[in-house]
Parts: structure tokens; sequence; C-alpha cells
């Protein structure tokens, strides 16, 4: 049996038979954190995004974006470096962020070399953030995940991504200039905009079912109250909204072990607000 891996620009390669004993991890790689999961141990990492801590620390991830693929590389050896051997090829599942295009996926595979992964899977977190709720999959479904330093609003139809839209605020925005109803301001036109380019029966029931709240925001009960009010609409926050991308990223993961040929990555235009 043979695993399917991601090679920059999203072509499929070959990677071999797929290790029954391999070290398996499920990466979210986050502007503000990196987490990591196991089987077995569950979340194994929820530490900041940097190459290296301490008081010259550097960001190697901004905005969504890997904008330090060496800097990455050398953050992820130093994090996994005692859990995975020198003899030990393992099976890694890796959120991107929906708008964050080829560049993104790119830039995380090359800094994932450093680990000589078996396979390579890449899911967009809308998709992941929805398979960690479990979500029912067959109805279309409205995501928004508000992380740090960017937000993404898209809608799923039959589990896969349609549309998106991205704005560069987030979270650790928030601050005498920028409040929590800039960020949910933003996500409402988001909303708004997608309705009315697309009026189709898909979003209008997407739109009815409400929106699937995830990311460190939602754990901000301000966030739901506000764009409850706003959208009239329900607003549901998922359970440990913070880490909902990583445990849908996992049963990816769980699926790709049992069946190697399971493939989960797409692509979605890039289009989004300021």
């Amino acid at each position: 049996m043979t695993g399917f891996g991601v090679r920059p620009g999203g072509r499929r390669r070959t990677a071999g038979p797929v290790c029954r004993i391999c070290p398996r991890f499920a990466i979210d790689i986050g502007s503000a954190r990196t987490r990591a999961w196991s089987p077995g141990r569950g979340v194994i990492l929820d530490v900041p995004t940097v190459t290296f801590p301490g008081a010259d620390a550097m960001y190697p991830v901004r905005r969504g974006d890997i904008v330090d693929p060496e800097g990455t590389a050398r953050m992820l050896e130093r994090l996994f470096r005692r859990r995975v051997s020198g003899f030990s090829r393992p099976l890694i599942v890796i959120t991107t962020p929906v708008l964050g295009g080829p560049r993104f996926r790119s830039a995380a595979l090359t800094a994932l070399e450093v680990l000589r992964p078996r396979t390579v899977l890449t899911v967009p977190a809308a998709r992941a953030i929805a398979l960690g709720a479990g979500a029912d999959l067959g109805r279309p479904l409205l995501v928004a995940d508000i992380g740090a330093h960017v937000t993404e609003v898209a809608l799923l139809c039959d589990g896969e991504v349609t549309d998106a839209y991205r704005t560069a605020l987030g979270t650790g925005d928030i601050s005498g200039s920028v409040t929590f109803r800039d960020i949910t301001g933003a996500i409402v036109a988001m909303v708004t905009d997608m309705l009315r380019l697309d009026e189709s029966e898909q979003t209008l029931d997407a739109l009815g079912r409400g929106l699937l709240l995830a990311g460190g925001g939602a754990l901000r009960p301000e966030f739901t109250y506000d764009l409850t009010g706003q959208l009239r609409v329900p607003v549901q926050p998922v359970p440990a909204p913070h880490t909902a991308a990583l445990r849908g990223a996992s049963h990816v993961m769980e699926s790709a072990h049992r069946h190697p040929a399971t493939h989960a990555e797409e692509h979605v235009p890039e289009r989004g607000t300021t």
C-alpha cells in the first residue's frame, strides 16, 4: 500500500508504504502558537511560534504566512528532535489557512523536510475545524476562524471549501485602536459579501444553520454575542475552539493511517477583505 504526499504546487508524490509503527503527528502552525497532536498522547505541543525562545525571539509566521521557511524548519527541529529518531520517518498532517494558497503549502513542506517525513498531507483549517467539531459535513456549513492575527470565513459544501474570505485582523491586534467589534464587523462584512455574490441554495442553507466559530477568538464570549446580534443567526463556538483544527487534522491523520490513499488537500482562489 502506498501513501500520497504533496510537493510544492500541490502535486502528489508516491511516498512508499505507510509504516504501522512510525510516529504520527498532526501539526497546526499558527502566527502566535504552534500545536501538535500524537496518537495515544493527545496534544504534545502548545508553544509560541518562535524560531528560538528568549529575548531575541524571531517569528517565522506572520499574518498566516510562513515568511521564514528556514526559521520554521529550525523551530520544528527544536520542537521535535526528541520525538523523531534518526531512523523514523513520520506521517504528518498539517493544517493550512484556507486562503494561504500554494505559497503556504510550499513553505510548510519545505520546513517539514527537516523531520524527514514519510508522508505529508495538508488539510484546510476550515475543514479541519468542522471535522474536529464533529459537524455534519453532508450539509453546507459556514465556519469562522478567529486567530491571533488572521480571521477567515469559509463556506463548506459536502465537506469541501467552495468559498472563503480573510482579513488580516485577529485577537492579537486588539488594543486601544482595535476592538473586538472591528473583527466582528469584518466577519459580518465577509458573510454579507459571500451572500451577495452567491445567493445559491447552498449559501442560504449554510447561513440558516448558523455560524460555527473557532480559533482563540471563540473563547471570548463577546464575539459570540456580537455576531449573533449582527447576523441574526445562531453562532456556535466549537468545544475547545483553539485546538479544533488540530483535532480535525488528527482525524485526517488516523484516516490516512488506516487508508493511506486518503488525500486531504484543496485550493481556493485567494480573495479577502482588509
